[in-house]
């Protein structure tokens, strides 16, 4: 599973059940953020005991990228039997606040910033 853009992209790892997310994602509400978040679902589909999301390389997200990322914590977070990770950087400035955001939605998840 891959989606390549211009400025962005994502890629779920298989065999370390890992999804990066790198560049900067700019994108414009639901409709734009609609095949990313079809990849968040089928990962989640999936059901493996684990998933890291590593987004130590994506520079800047939106508003409507923090909101689909809580999306789809909530929803790991609906499957009690998966485990989450989200690797995050601390010499990216949005991350550190809006990353640690997303513990209170699913307060199990383990939070990373390298």
């Amino acid at each position: 599973m891959e989606i390549k853009a211009e400025t962005y992209s994502l890629w779920y790892d298989t065999a370390t059940k890992t999804v990066f997310l790198q560049g900067s994602l700019r994108l414009c509400g639901v409709e734009e953020y609609a095949p990313i978040e079809q990849l968040f679902n089928d990962v989640v589909e999936q059901e493996p005991t684990t998933i890291t999301l590593n987004l130590s390389n994506l520079e800047f997200l939106n508003s409507s990228g923090i909101n689909l990322l809580s999306k789809f914590v909530i929803n790991v977070r609906k499957k009690k039997n998966i485990q989450m990770t989200i690797i995050g950087s601390d010499k990216i400035p949005w991350q550190a606040k809006s990353l640690k955001n997303l513990q209170r939605l699913m307060p199990s998840l383990k939070l990373e910033l390298i």
